[in-house]
């Protein structure tokens, strides 16, 4: 397709013009006002809780249409739950004999693989394996009596955590269907656990004591070696996230004023601290994006309680509450941000709900404009070349970007979406 003036040439020789198309769309903007909400803004949604005061929401699906964590429920117990704009949020349970609480907290790309815990009364932890066919199902330790899941690979293959083994101490592992539970070691100290995955499921980060005694952040190779990342300075660091190519990794360390801090290593510049905001206490980092340039978090500023955060390589440390201002004139904060979508559209964690009076409460933040295929925070040429190829089809992959109103197929109400709303950008 060819941009010609006010026409669009396509290559089979029909042609669309441009003016043609616009004018139906005003004679359907009362339809479009009426069908569609918030046209010209990001959008917030909070996800309530299962009958308790708070919830948290600790990952989310590629598209987010799917997000998980967990929340208080009326019997002042924590449980595992999966929210869908169709069903809102529902208990995923626990697991036989493990009844008193459960999380999740690792999610397969498509939604469709969910991992985490559940704990008996004593406080033991089981890991759990969750799909919509088999439900929760247990997964095998190291040994021990205990272990916890903490993610598994965008494809659902592969899980990864922490698990107890015959002498009593937590080691990291990775568990697929076909191979079994694995041991993934230490840097030379007693414990260790697993965090995340890379995407190609071949790089797993966390942490890991090394024989100084120190636990440090870690990252498993594909050939099984273990790798030291080190510290800002301190004692101690946490990997918690990977990006795709398992090249970027992104945590928490101890500086050498021992204050938790948010970190970036690569292997070229190795470990550095990400920027703060003034009055930042204790900052943490938990995620990021695949191509490993925009990572989410949260800090605790003096005097003011914790707040979510952004990075990224443009705009460096933002507090979301201040970019999006305008989606929380109740007075709602957003607390902490937990995950981040591949692309990094979709942001999830908890804040303080004022519609509902909840200290904690998960939400699930769009990131993108209305019309915006390609996330540059503008809708354009771009973005309507994007809908006319895609125009008919039921999506371009899991993220589908051009159904922008998700009803399955990519069609006349989306057009409208990106023509209505040509022109606009962030900040307008």
């Amino acid at each position: 397709c060819i941009r010609d003036g006010n026409a669009w040439s396509w290559t089979n020789g029909a042609r669309l013009n441009r003016r043609a198309l616009v004018m139906p769309v005003w004679l359907a903007l009362g339809w479009l006002l009426g069908a569609t909400t918030s046209l010209n803004a990001q959008t917030l949604t909070w996800l309530g809780t299962l009958g308790g005061s708070e919830s948290v929401a600790l990952n989310l699906s590629a598209d987010g249409r799917v997000v998980i964590g967990k929340s208080l429920a009326s019997t002042g117990y924590s449980m595992a739950f999966m929210w869908t704009r169709e069903t809102g949020i529902q208990s995923l349970g626990t697991l036989p004999f493990y009844t008193q609480s459960s999380a999740a907290e690792g999610i397969s790309a498509d939604g469709s693989v969910i991992v985490g815990w559940s704990s008996n009364s004593s406080g033991v932890r089981r890991a759990f394996h969750w799909t919509h066919t088999t439900g929760m199902q247990m997964l095998p330790t190291l040994g021990g009596n205990w272990n916890t899941a903490h993610a598994v690979s965008p494809d659902g293959q592969i899980v990864v955590g922490e698990s107890g083994t015959l002498a009593g101490i937590g080691h990291a592992f990775r568990w697929t269907d076909s191979s079994g539970v694995r041991d993934l070691g230490t840097l030379g100290g007693s414990w260790s656990g697993a965090w995340n995955i890379s995407a190609d499921g071949a790089t797993i980060v966390g942490w890991a004591y090394n024989i100084d005694g120190e636990y440090h952040a870690c990252r498993w190779l594909p050939d099984g070696t273990a790798q030291d990342l080190d510290t800002l300075g301190g004692t101690g660091s946490q990997a918690l996230s990977v990006s795709a190519n398992g090249e970027v990794v992104t945590g928490w360390s101890y500086n050498e004023a021992a204050l938790f801090r948010a970190f970036l290593w690569e292997p070229i510049e190795e470990m550095r601290g990400l920027p703060i905001l003034p009055n930042s206490y204790y900052v943490w980092a938990y995620d990021m994006t695949d191509d490993g340039t925009i990572v989410v978090g949260q800090t605790s500023l003096l005097s003011a309680g914790t707040r979510a955060l952004r990075w990224d390589v443009q705009s460096g440390v933002q507090n979301l509450n201040t970019v999006y201002a305008t989606l929380l004139s109740d007075g709602s904060i957003l607390s902490g941000a937990m995950a981040i979508s591949p692309d990094g559209r979709y942001i999830v964690g908890y804040g303080i709900h004022a519609g509902t009076g909840h200290p904690s409460e998960a939400f699930l933040l769009d990131t993108w404009l209305p019309g915006d295929t390609n996330g540059d925070c503008v809708v354009d040429d771009s973005d309507l070349l994007a809908v006319l190829f895609a125009f008919g089809t039921p999506g371009t992959g899991i993220t589908r970007y051009e159904d922008f109103n998700k009803d399955g197929i990519v069609d006349d109400a989306d057009l409208l979406i990106v023509l209505f709303a040509f022109g606009s950008h962030c900040g307008a």
